[in-house]
């Protein structure tokens, strides 16, 4: 069995007491202040009130529950190793979390690879930086298309791409920052509506901000 499928295995077996988008939602969530925390030396008044959201979210499980938690983390890193693409938008929509009633959907990521194919200029290299603005983040499928897209061509995206992607839904957020950082892609992720207030470095409270390891040079 995929690593994959392993996750959705996991979340499916784990459902009764909470459904499986609350279990999904609050792993994505806990994963990403936990990795997010871990980049930080100084252990400022940010920091904490991460570490604090993190523990009223994980203090909802048992023990087993954690530990299942836990692997399903590693599970994802072995699900993005083994492939490029939205894992987590592919868990989402194959666990029992997606719901017309919610109006919650992720894009099958072969579209939004052929879209990516598409749009992506030829001419890039790894001597240049390729900027890209996602003003609907989502689970960061186009982004990780982008990537995959480069990778194909033979070009080292962790070198060449720059992200800032911002989207309405701390979950979208959380899911996006998660595969970023485990993919190694240069990104800063924003909660914030991109119409009203587009993110511009600076203009937004740190706490609705996440930036990935490659981002800040942090080695994991």
């Amino acid at each position: 069995m995929s690593a994959k499928n392993e996750i959705i295995k996991s979340i499916t077996n784990m459902v009764g007491k909470y459904s499986a988008y609350e279990i999904f939602s609050d792993w994505v969530e806990c994963s990403a202040l936990a990795m997010q925390n871990s980049c930080y030396l100084i252990h400022n008044e940010l920091w904490q009130n991460r570490e604090k959201k993190y523990a009223s979210v994980i203090s909802k499980y048992e023990e087993k529950e954690r530990i299942e938690l836990a692997r399903m983390f590693k599970l994802l890193v072995d699900a993005l190793a083994e492939n490029i693409e939205d894992v987590l938008g592919d868990v989402f929509m194959k666990s029992g979390c997606n719901s017309k009633h919610l109006g919650q959907f992720f894009t099958p990521f072969n579209l939004s690879k052929l879209t990516a194919s598409l749009n992506i200029p030829k001419d890039i290299s790894e001597d240049n930086i390729y900027y890209i603005n996602e003003p609907s983040s989502g689970g960061g499928g186009m982004i990780i298309a982008a990537a995959s897209v480069l990778k194909d061509r033979g070009i080292n995206f962790q070198r060449c791409m720059e992200v800032v992607a911002q989207d309405l839904d701390w979950k979208g957020v959380y899911m996006s920052y998660l595969q970023f950082s485990l993919l190694g892609i240069k990104a800063t992720v924003v909660q914030g509506d991109t119409l009203c207030n587009p993110y511009i470095e600076g203009n937004y409270p740190p706490e609705r901000v996440l930036i990935t390891p490659m981002k800040m040079g942090v080695l994991m």
